[in-house]
């Protein structure tokens, strides 16, 4: 349901509310009138402007031209159901009510409508939105404590100063020479004889004191 549906129906019903109380007043008090308009003028004034800046306040989009359609279509519905109430409640006012009602009072109560609902749209949307401030500080404190969290865990784990950063790109053409140089160097070279093992020493002492005792015959 389009916003707009809402506020005019609300507007129509409040303003149709003030005009049979106003005529009843008038009926059966009439030395409390001007009283009575003031009041229910204010009324419909100040909740036209406080709805409208919490429309504003929240940001809704297209708030101007939502109230713009609501102020219009709650003149016409506000004068139909200000003569229905007249004339149920009040002093059963006919149907010849009507060609007022939709016409100077139809512009008026748009009227009425139009004017305060654009300043407290205007109101609204400069007001800050308590909460927003803490929101800001409260992300820019999570993400310095993730940080932290994230430097003290590094400190700690063994070799993190020698180990790449994370997200870093991958070891360089370079490193890789580097690397296998090193393990070449470490490989035993070839015109180097290999140590002989201990069972080829004892085959070699046997052979010695073969050796010997033939030369000794």
């Amino acid at each position: 349901m389009p916003h707009w549906v809402l506020r005019a129906l609300g507007m129509a019903v409040l303003h149709a509310a003030a005009t049979v109380a106003l005529a009843k007043i008038a009926v059966f008090q009439p030395g409390e009138t001007t009283l009575a308009r003031s009041a229910a003028l204010a009324l419909l004034v100040g909740a036209a402007a406080l709805w409208s800046a919490l429309d504003g306040w929240a940001r809704r989009p297209d708030g101007g031209r939502t109230w713009f359609i609501a102020g219009l279509v709650a003149g016409p519905a506000a004068g139909v159901l200000g003569v229905v109430g007249k004339a149920v409640l009040v002093d059963r006012t006919g149907v010849s009510e009507l060609g007022a009602a939709l016409t100077s009072g139809a512009a008026f109560t748009a009227l009425l409508v139009l004017v305060p609902a654009g300043l407290g749209l205007v109101v609204g949307s400069r007001l800050p939105r308590p909460g927003s401030d803490l929101d800001g500080d409260d992300g820019d404190g999570a993400t310095g404590s993730a940080a932290a969290i994230g430097a003290a865990a590094a400190a700690d784990t063994p070799g993190a100063a020698e180990s790449p950063a994370a997200g870093s790109a991958a070891p360089t053409p370079a490193g890789r020479d580097e690397r296998n140089e090193t393990v070449l160097l470490a490989k035993p070279r070839p015109d180097r004889r290999p140590r002989p093992t201990p069972r080829l020493r004892a085959r070699r002492g046997d052979r010695v004191a073969a050796d010997g005792d033939d030369t000794g015959r």
